[in-house]
């Protein structure tokens, strides 16, 4: 055997081993889906991943002001005990085709690249050549792709992975999102993500916020509150009901407008990627009403 075909077989065994491995990793995950049928987290992988970045505490306890950390503020409730106008705004805000998709929106996806016509037939030769002209802006418009996640990926993203924005991240961040519809089903994954979503430093859940920011329980959230915990999801760090609020009032705003039939566009968000800079900036024109009972 010549040394070139030993050299080969082994570059074949290091490319199939690299490949099972790269399988196993994409595949993998602890708890497996089912257990959250009946179970809810008593910590995510996001909410570790703001531990060891020193954003909160120790579990249960309040943390240290002097180093940035806030206290651990998580009160998971079933769904019965969350506001319907709760649900409808982060339905609303975040995944409008919730119900319908099976955990990519691939309309949205397209919308997010540029893709300006209503439908998409591979027949069609307008859809195709605007299918690749859009492929062809993909990395420009990154932000707008990460702005396009439906509740499925946010939920598999807080439950198991993070925020950073390699490509293979965001193939098991899809591949777990199609796991977790096929396991758990649309009810019961809306009431996981809006028990662990991030709505501020150290606050997770919509009954967290809600007591926090305006005094009260999730069950008895005004339509007001509702929209603001919603405007809230895309930038928890930057701009909430009790930090710098004008970025969140815009967005709480538009979402007002179309939780009450209006047909306004929402503006794609980019994941607040943990270790980023919090920034002061404030949308302009943001002067809907602060939601009442907010601290500032």
């Amino acid at each position: 055997m010549t040394a070139k075909v030993k050299a080969t077989r082994w570059f074949a065994r290091i490319l199939v081993g690299g490949g099972s491995l790269l399988l196993v990793w994409l595949f993998w995950l602890w708890p497996q889906p089912w257990w959250y049928r009946n179970h809810l987290p008593r910590e995510t992988s996001f909410m570790k991943i703001r531990r060891s970045e020193g954003r909160i505490g120790a579990r249960g306890t309040p943390g240290s002001q002097d180093f940035g950390a806030a206290p651990f503020l998580y009160a998971p409730v079933a769904q019965s005990q969350i506001a319907g106008s709760m649900r409808l705004a982060v339905l609303v805000g975040e995944d409008h085709r919730f119900f319908s998709h099976g955990g990519i929106d691939y309309q949205e996806m397209l919308h997010a690249l540029g893709y300006d016509r209503n439908d998409f037939s591979w027949q069609n030769r307008r859809d195709r050549q605007g299918l690749w002209l859009a492929l062809g802006k993909a990395w420009s418009r990154r932000d707008r792709l990460r702005g396009a996640s439906t509740i499925t990926q946010q939920l598999a993203k807080n439950l198991y992975l993070s925020s950073s924005r390699n490509p293979l991240r965001k193939v098991k961040e899809a591949l777990t999102a199609f796991r977790l519809e096929a396991t758990l089903g649309k009810d019961r994954i809306l009431e996981l993500y809006l028990n662990v979503v991030e709505l501020g430093p150290g606050t997770w859940g919509v009954e967290a916020a809600s007591r926090k920011y305006f005094g009260r329980s999730a069950a008895k959230l005004t339509e007001e509150q509702a929209a603001a915990l919603a405007a809230t999801l895309p930038f928890p760090l930057r701009s909430n009901p009790g930090y710098r609020p004008g970025r969140m009032r815009w967005r709480q705003n538009l979402i007002m407008r179309r939780m009450r039939g209006e047909g306004v566009e929402l503006p794609e968000e980019p994941d607040e990627t943990p270790g980023r800079p919090e920034s002061s900036e404030e949308a302009p024109g943001s002067t809907p009403t602060t939601p009442s009972g907010a601290q500032h």
